[in-house]
């Protein structure tokens, strides 16, 4: 068999094939994720990052850019059930408020996405990039969402508004632990908040 013959190897090219794609993708933001939570964002690297998923560096920059944008992807994944904006203003402007405070609080009460979420919370607390981005997400993606649809004046402060009483909940009952609020029934915060979040959202 002459040397033109002879198969080519792939071994290399077969190893890039594994690591590119959704699956990648996916693996590299699970890692992030837990990368995150585990280190916190400033002992969490892209490097670490890329180690963890089993890719290079170079593929988690391709896929995400710097490390406040993996941050970021992190803070959307798992914010992903509250991303449902639609169903919070399904119902229209009565009962906004529960609606809103009640995918808030499942979302944290959910022990799946409890882990990364404190990791993120914890982080945008000690740190500006990591502030920064979860801002923008709550209020961007969410809240300024939400009231534009409402179409109520002052919309950005009242999003504002709401996102400070939900973190300062979520600061006080998942990270500080504060009692009674730390074991009260989420359905109690519901119907305790839900009138609040109602006038911040609606009122004119």
């Amino acid at each position: 068999m002459t040397h033109g013959a002879a198969p080519r190897r792939r071994g290399r090219p077969a190893r890039t094939a594994a690591e590119t794609g959704p699956a990648a993708r996916e693996r590299i933001l699970q890692a992030a994720r837990a990368e995150f939570a585990q280190r916190g964002y400033d002992k969490t690297s892209v490097r670490g990052i890329g180690k963890a998923a089993g890719v290079d560096a170079a593929l988690v920059h391709h896929y995400f850019g710097t490390k406040e944008e993996v941050f970021a992807a992190a803070v959307e994944v798992s914010f992903e059930p509250a991303l449902a904006v639609p169903d919070i203003l399904g119902g229209g402007r009565e009962g906004v408020g529960e609606r809103l405070v009640r995918s808030f609080i499942g979302v944290w009460e959910n022990p799946a996405t409890r882990a990364p979420l404190l990791a993120i919370l914890r982080s945008a607390l000690t740190h500006e990039a990591a502030a920064k981005v979860l801002r923008g997400f709550l209020l961007r993606r969410m809240l300024e969402r939400i009231v534009a649809d409402l179409d109520v004046p002052d919309s950005k402060l009242r999003a504002e508004l709401a996102a400070s009483h939900m973190i300062g909940i979520a600061v006080l009952r998942y990270v500080i632990q504060v009692e009674p609020l730390a074991t009260v029934e989420p359905e109690e915060i519901v119907a305790m908040v839900a009138p609040t979040l109602q006038r911040y959202l609606t009122e004119a």
